[in-house]
């Protein structure tokens, strides 16, 4: 038996021994070299390897490249190939023979298996069938030197791990010594305090009672010895002194109590049952890791260029639990895909409690290859395919490139699709394709089920559809077909009616946030039609407007509120608490807010579109419009619609972005005119457009002369 220095298996010796075996390549290379030396240096005739059998020129030379024997004949034909010219030819003697075994080199041989073509190859293995090729075994070996290099660092790791928990455990356990140390000490100097304000005051107490007594007995004792040896003119001179003195001290004693002033108990309380549980539990030891194909990671916005793009981390165990510790090697890196693979490294943050901050700010825009890893290794969904949007600049807003001719368009949305819904005078809502195409028509005039009356807002999310219709003091809500689903509100001033809804949208909790034109306030419904709150604009002050029109959501979830009889933008919380206003537009009507905080207002009284920053300024006024209504953003590709009403046209406005490199490659085909001799041929050349811009490339043309037919086709890669 013998093992497979490849895959590891047994081999059983077949008959006819070891010599039958398939055999090593670099030892069967020293046999073949050590038998070319034999036939050098021995006395006979060598044959020709390159002459047909029965030649008699006998071998002159032997060519240490080919591993051939050659004659004259073969050796001049040799040289004269510019393939062999160079080869080492050395001649049939001992100095042959020499010069053979130091600058021989063995044949390439090449492996069989997938993506290993043109590596040599070293082992064949009967019971494995596999070529293996020595590059591979390298790879296979560096791999595990890495392997092993990560244990030892791993095994450094945990002795530093321990030594740290270690440390960290004396320094606990000595913080609570000390803290019980000095838990004790004051303890003690609480009760030495009690003790001894208790004693003293005792003492005292003490002390004047026994001065009362020794009073008593000292007037009694005087009041007998003058009895015995005084006159009675003495005595009576003397007997009013004395018992004037005794009487005081007895009444003394009976208007002070006898009772002792301090009570002996003094108690101590130290609850020790629970604190004993609770240190007897105290600390825990994290031997194990999370897992990083558990762990996943999220994000909430979109990548933009020069924007900060954020990234949690979720640490996970294997068995998918979140992992309540940090100090996991957390990475993250951005790589491009258009531009020579730029890489953006992240920073991290770890929060300590198994979560972790990665942020990255995208240099270019296009597509990347966004690289989570958790010690070294990737989680859940890494590497993922990011898109890095351009940064928008409003500045270059081009004119209109498409318009979509329309009877006095009141409102505009944008469905996922990129189907463009539109309002119209027509009282129904037109729904056309990205080309301008119209593809389908939803209501018609009337007060019925999915008939509208002067339809002067829409908002659609998903596949639901919900209508400001005007005219019949509504909230109408359909599917994105337009099968009637659902409708509230009716004329008035209560709660959940309308005096003209022109404007309806939807927050990211599904609550409806309408317009309600003439009752000056901004009522707030949920999915169903329910009534929640209202925005009172009524009144003064800064959170009063009038005549509320175009609604829009910033990042925040903030409502902004174009007031078209205030001339300005009123912007509200969520709660409906006032927060600020900003500009100053002729007669508002839409409002659209694009992910970065921008606010596009069209201008009813101004005819024109006006641009604000998320500060509230304004820097950009797009004009030449009629009467401008409803405005909507594509965030697909940021395009701007305006339902230009005074000129019967919904126009698109393209946003021009920063220009940068792109790959072609050239689909470049030849086609001869002369069809019994054509010689049609395909050859794809890649161009780098982004290095070469200047590329030239050669075509394979036949040999004869011919006219030709060039077609030239680019692919562009963005």
């Amino acid at each position: 038996m013998f093992q497979c220095p490849i895959c590891e298996q047994n081999t059983s010796i077949p008959v006819g021994g070891a010599s039958v075996l398939p055999q090593n390549l670099h030892l069967g290379f020293e046999v073949e070299v050590a038998g070319y030396m034999s036939k050098m240096t021995s006395n006979s005739d060598v044959a020709c390897d390159q002459c047909a059998e029965g030649s008699s020129d006998p071998a002159v030379v032997f060519c240490c490249a080919c591993h051939h024997f050659l004659c004259a004949f073969c050796l001049e034909n040799h040289k004269r190939n510019r393939m062999w010219s160079k080869h080492k030819i050395v001649g049939l003697d001992q100095e042959g023979a020499r010069q053979l075994h130091a600058t021989m080199k063995p044949r390439d041989h090449y492996c069989s298996q997938p993506n290993h073509e043109d590596n040599d190859w070293n082992f064949y293995c009967e019971t494995c069938s596999l070529l293996e090729h020595l590059k591979m075994q390298k790879r296979v070996v560096t791999k595990l030197t890495g392997a092993i290099d990560e244990n030892k660092r791993m095994i450094e790791q945990v002795e530093i791990s321990s030594r740290n928990a270690f440390l960290a455990i004396n320094q606990a356990f000595e913080i609570l010594q000390q803290t019980l140390e000095e838990r004790k000490k004051t303890l003690l100097s609480e009760l030495e305090a009690i003790s001894l304000s208790k004693t003293t005051a005792l003492t005292l107490q003490k002390e004047q009672f026994e001065k009362m007594v020794g009073d008593i007995g000292h007037y009694t004792d005087m009041a007998s010895q003058i009895l015995q040896t005084h006159t009675d003119h003495e005595i009576v001179a003397l007997g009013g002194l004395i018992p004037t003195e005794l009487q005081a001290t007895l009444k003394r004693v009976q208007t002070i109590s006898l009772t002792p002033n301090q009570h002996s108990n003094i108690t101590v309380s130290v609850e020790t049952d629970d604190l004993v549980r609770q240190l007897s539990k105290l600390g825990e030891i994290v031997a194990f890791i999370p897992s990083p194909s558990s762990s996943t990671w999220t994000s909430t916005s979109a990548a933009k260029v020069g924007t900060r793009y954020h990234v949690k981390v979720q640490s996970k165990t294997s068995k998918g639990e979140e992992y309540p510790h940090g100090g996991v090697e957390v990475k993250g890196e951005m790589r491009s895909k258009t531009h020579n693979g730029a890489v953006v490294y992240g920073e991290v943050e770890d929060h300590r409690d198994g979560t972790y901050t990665i942020t990255l700010t995208p240099q270019t825009a296009g597509l990347h290859q966004l690289f989570i890893t958790m010690d070294g290794q990737h989680v859940q969904n890494s590497p993922h395919d990011l898109d890095v949007r351009p940064k928008r600049d409003y500045h270059t807003l081009c004119n209109a490139q498409q318009v979509i001719q329309c009877n006095r368009p009141s409102c505009v949305a944008i469905h996922d699709n990129g189907d463009i819904y539109v309002g119209s005078h027509d009282d129904c809502i037109y729904v056309f394709d990205q080309t301008g195409q119209l593809k389908n028509t939803i209501g018609s005039r009337g007060s019925g089920d999915g008939q509208f009356s002067f339809p002067r807002g829409i908002s659609i999310k998903g596949d639901v559809l919900y209508v400001a219709d005007t005219g019949n003091h509504r909230v109408q809500k359909l599917t994105s077909s337009g099968k009637f689903l659902h409708k509230f509100g009716q004329q008035g001033s209560g709660q959940g009616r309308f005096n003209c809804p022109v404007a309806v949208i939807i927050d990211s909790n599904n609550k409806l946030i309408v317009s309600d034109y003439s009752n000056h306030r901004i009522q707030i419904f949920n999915e169903n039609g329910n009534w929640l709150s209202t925005i009172d604009g009524k009144g003064s002050g800064n959170h009063s407007f009038q005549y509320p029109w175009g609604l829009a959501l910033d990042l925040q979830g903030n409502i902004h509120v174009a007031a078209q009889g205030s001339n300005t933008i009123k912007v509200f919380s969520k709660e409906g608490v006032y927060v600020r206003m900003y500009g100053d537009p002729n007669g508002p009507t839409g409002l659209a807010i694009d992910d970065e905080g921008y606010s596009l207002v069209s201008e009813f009284g101004g005819h024109c579109l006006s641009i604000y920053d998320p500060e509230g300024n304004k820097f950009h006024t797009e004009g030449n419009l009629k009467y401008p209504y409803g405005t909507a953003l594509d965030p697909r590709v940021g395009s701007v619609f305006i339902a230009n009403h005074g000129a019967n046209t919904v126009l698109k406005y393209f946003l021009l972005v920063p220009l940068y490199p792109i790959k072609v490659r050239v689909k470049v085909f030849i086609s001869s005119f002369i069809a019994t001799r054509a010689n049609p041929q395909l050859t794809f050349v890649p161009i780098d457009a982004i290095n070469n811009p200047m590329t030239t490339f050669c075509l394979p043309l036949p040999v004869t002369i011919y006219f030709f037919k060039i077609y030239i086709t680019v692919f562009v890669t963005l």
